[in-house]
């Protein structure tokens, strides 16, 4: 019986990461010149190499080697020497120096059958080759790990990872123990390994394999799931071979067994330099928090998510993005010994934490949900929220023919009837929309025939179908992506379109009056600075950049935005010295970025990675407790961050996960919220029938006072502080600000403050020592006193007698069963 302990290996996890949508065929990589490949093309071999995808490739192979034996089937390089080629044809198998062309080394000795496959042993020296037997539908094939000594095993549609059980002594019942098993969606046509040096040791992947199906490329990581990331598992990744070759193929031939040594360490980092903008802190590991080396974070971890992989500094039951270690300043506690300079150097180096890491969002009761919504339109943009609502209503597209919308009240709740539902007919389907933060009566709709159609519902709601719109809006030439209103001037309205332009509108004229220009691909999004001067878009052409449209039509600072084509969004943060992307990288990766206004040309300030998921992430900011909620249509979780203005500026908080995948999520105006209860923040989600509000509350000891930490002033961003007209002459305004108190509730911070009060048990009750006659009687006393008062008469002694007649005929019925009753 093998008992070899697999405790490395036991809980390896397999992963689907994002398809690459690649045309493929018969290749073969050299192992030591990436750039060179080879490949059969019925009776020659060829060989090519590669040009970095900048160039033009070669329009010809570099060699042709034909050996004049039939059909080829297999090609396979050696592993430690260059040049170096085995060759399977029908039922032989060649080994040819690939600088000779006249002919092969050796013809290896004719098989039984057709060759199946060939394999070189680790060290090279021996090849093994298998020959086809059976003439089975499905065939299993094997792809081999060396430096974890596991292999992959692929039937079709599933991947086993096992591990050779003879690798421990004694001899095993079993020859192989399954480690990990992976059931694909799509039947596998063909599969191989990629080259330990490519493995992201960071999330401890172990391996990875690429799966050919019939129209892309799948990767699936294995990954051996570790507490901490935050440092090299050195038993996971012995020594690995490098790419530099150990011999050539002539001196393999004469005999030499040379092997490939590792790659020499990575040279030690530069020096640090000062400059005026700090180093972009990448945040990449599952640990969830940026901590200094040496300590380990705290988290009960997303995946999340997603996988997932999801960045946490506090505990969360399902943690989406994962972020991890990242540059942090050292700290330089003060001298002396003092023991509030120990706390606060301790404090410097854990890093701040958030007041609303344990921020906790639930469902309202079912009485505020609005129920029964049919034909909601699942085919907006993934960039467009998919809805939107203000303080009275929610605007729904529906995928009803004309482009309908469904304006519901928010004072309404219940179930929508079934016979007939007012809506707004918009003509064409519906690309963006959102309401005028001035006037909850007036809505903006983006077609996707390139206008915009400005609507006005009436008091109370809609009561009949809408069919012409107050405004229409033409200049763009191509669908138009995105709108928004100025966040400070009346009746002035941004889009975005296909058509590469961006475009502002005065309401009140219906004119367009700016067309700014810049991008050199589809614009992603945009997004008005708080004080409504700046205007910042995130592109596809892998730029941010920053425009103040007042001053000049070309982009004032611009800089390097996400690398994945998939989409983004932009919101500004931290009184708008900031603001963040929410896109993908070139892996198709979800992943923010926080950019410095005034030094976009030097990137990221930081960026956070999560998981794979085709879903953008759409991200909403509220100003007054720098939280971000971040969410994608179809997703399950909401993921929570504190965004502070310096190191590590993300603090995650707990996380909100729904029961079912929602399409959009908004939020409401600060005034619904209930102070009482500490909730900071209302949000509606939108599922596939019904709208339900979501209320985020952070939990506090004593609610019966108002937390003034918690609640600030609010800006009163519902009221313009001035006209579109003035705006563009150059004027600036500011919103003013209310106060959340109740006027029966104090604020925390004037509350009393308590004084712990420490019992002390005098001395005497810990220098005593007790005899083992009081300890008995202690005891005794205990058990006599959960017995209670033996003196007391029992239950039974207070019962009534009985007849002597009838206590004469109960005993002879008694008498009359088999069974024996003892009475104690």
């Amino acid at each position: 019986r093998c008992t070899h302990p697999p405790a490395r290996r036991t809980h390896i996890s397999p992963k689907v990461m994002s398809s690459l949508q690649l045309s493929f065929a018969d290749t073969i990589c050299f192992p030591f010149y990436p750039s060179l490949s080879s490949g059969s093309a019925g009776f020659q071999v060829k060989l090519w190499r590669l040009c970095s995808p900048e160039k033009e490739q070669p329009g010809g192979p570099e060699l042709n080697l034909s050996p004049g034996l039939g059909r080829l089937e297999l090609v396979l390089f050696h592993p430690t020497s260059s040049g170096l080629l085995a060759v399977g044809a029908a039922q032989s198998a060649l080994l040819w120096d690939t600088s000779r062309q006249d002919a092969p080394l050796a013809v290896l000795e004719k098989h039984d059958d057709k060759l199946q496959s060939l394999s070189w042993k680790q060290d090279g020296s021996l090849l093994a080759s298998s020959c086809l037997v059976s003439s089975a539908h499905s065939r299993t094939r094997s792809l081999l790990n060396c430096n974890m000594e596991t292999f992959v095993s692929y039937p079709n549609q599933a991947f086993n990872l096992c591990e050779p059980s003879c690798l421990c002594p004694p001899p095993p019942l079993h020859p192989v123990s399954p480690v990990s098993h992976f059931l694909a969606t799509t039947p596998t046509r063909g599969a191989c390994a990629v080259p330990k040096m490519a493995m992201d040791t960071l999330s401890c992947e172990v391996m990875r394999v690429f799966q050919l199906t019939d129209s892309c490329i799948m990767p699936i990581s294995y990954q051996v799931p570790r507490k901490s990331s935050q440092e090299f598992h050195a038993d996971l990744y012995p020594d690995t071979a490098g790419r530099t070759p150990a011999q050539s193929a002539q001196e393999w031939w004469k005999g030499e067994n040379a092997q490939v040594h590792p790659p020499p360490p990575p040279p030690p980092p530069p020096p640090p330099h000062t400059h005026t903008h700090p180093a972009p802190l990448r945040l990449t590991s599952a640990s969830h928090t940026t901590a200094a080396p040496g300590l380990s974070a705290s988290s009960s971890t997303l995946s999340s998510a997603s996988s997932s992989a999801a960045p946490s500094r506090s505990p969360s039951s399902s943690s989406g993005l994962s972020t991890g270690p990242g540059p942090r300043p050292s700290p330089t506690p003060a001298p002396g010994p003092g023991p509030s300079q120990s706390v606060k150097a301790i404090q410097n180096l854990m890093g701040p934490n958030s007041k609303f890491r344990h921020i906790q969002g639930s469902v309202r009761h079912r009485d505020a949900h609005i129920t029964n919504l049919k034909a909601l339109n699942l085919t907006t943009p993934g960039e467009s929220d998919g809805f939107c609502t203000n303080a009275q209503r929610v605007a729904v597209p529906l995928s009803t023919p004309g482009g309908q919308i469904a304006v519901l009240e928010l004072s309404k709740p219940g179930k929508l009837s079934d016979t007939f539902l007012p809506t707004v007919q918009n003509t064409v389907n519906v690309a963006d929309l959102c309401w005028d933060p001035f006037n909850p009566r007036r809505l903006a709709v983006a077609g996707e025939d390139a206008k915009i159609r400005v609507w006005t519902v009436p008091e109370g709601g809609l009561t009949e179908t809408l069919t012409e719109p107050d405004l229409l809006l033409q200049g763009h030439t191509e669908k138009i992506y995105s709108i928004r209103f100025h966040p400070l001037a009346s009746g002035l309205l941004v889009s975005s379109s296909y058509d590469l332009t961006v475009r502002l509108w005065d309401l009140g004229t219906g004119q367009e009056v700016k067309v700014l220009s810049g991008h050199q691909d589809q614009i992603f999004g945009l997004g008005w600075s708080p004080d409504g001067k700046l205007l910042a878009t995130v592109c596809k052409d892998g730029k941010v950049r920053v425009y103040d449209p007042r001053k000049s039509t070309a982009p004032v600072e611009e800089g390097p935005g996400p690398g994945g084509h998939r989409g983004a969004r932009v919101v500004w943060v931290c009184k708008g010295e900031y603001f963040l992307v929410s896109g993908f990288d070139s892996n198709s990766q979800r992943e923010l970025s926080l950019y410095s206004v005034g030094a976009l040309a030097s990137g990221p300030l930081a960026t956070t990675e999560g998981d794979v998921s085709p879903s953008t992430l759409i991200p909403f900011y509220d100003p007054d407790t720098s939280l971000l909620f971040l969410t994608g249509k179809g997703d399950t979780r909401v993921c929570i961050y504190e965004i502070v203005p310096e190191q590590p500026y993300f603090l995650e908080c707990s996380s909100f996960s729904s029961q079912e995948p929602h399409k959009g999520l908004t939020f409401l105006p600060k005034t619904v919220c209930d102070v009482r209860e500490v909730e900071v923040a209302r949000g509606l989600i939108l599922t596939k029938t019904t709208i339900e509000p979501v209320a985020f509350k952070v939990p506090r000891v004593k609610k019966e006072y108002f937390q003034d930490d918690l609640f600030p002033e609010t800006a009163v961003w519902w009221e313009s502080s001035l006209s579109s007209s003035d705006w563009l002459a150059g004027s600036n305004g500011k919103h003013r600000t209310i106060k959340l108190r109740p006027s029966d509730m104090a604020p925390v911070s004037e509350a009393p403050k308590e004084v712990p009060v420490k019992k002390y048990m005098p001395s005497s009750y810990y220098l005593e020592e007790k005899t083992d006659e009081q300890k008995k009687d202690e005891l005794l006393s205990a058990m006599v006193a959960k017995l209670g008062n033996m003196d007391d008469p029992l239950p039974q002694d207070g019962f009534e007698g009985v007849d002597e007649d009838e206590w004469v005929s109960g005993r002879d019925e008694a008498y009359s069963f088999e069974s024996l009753f003892i009475f104690v």
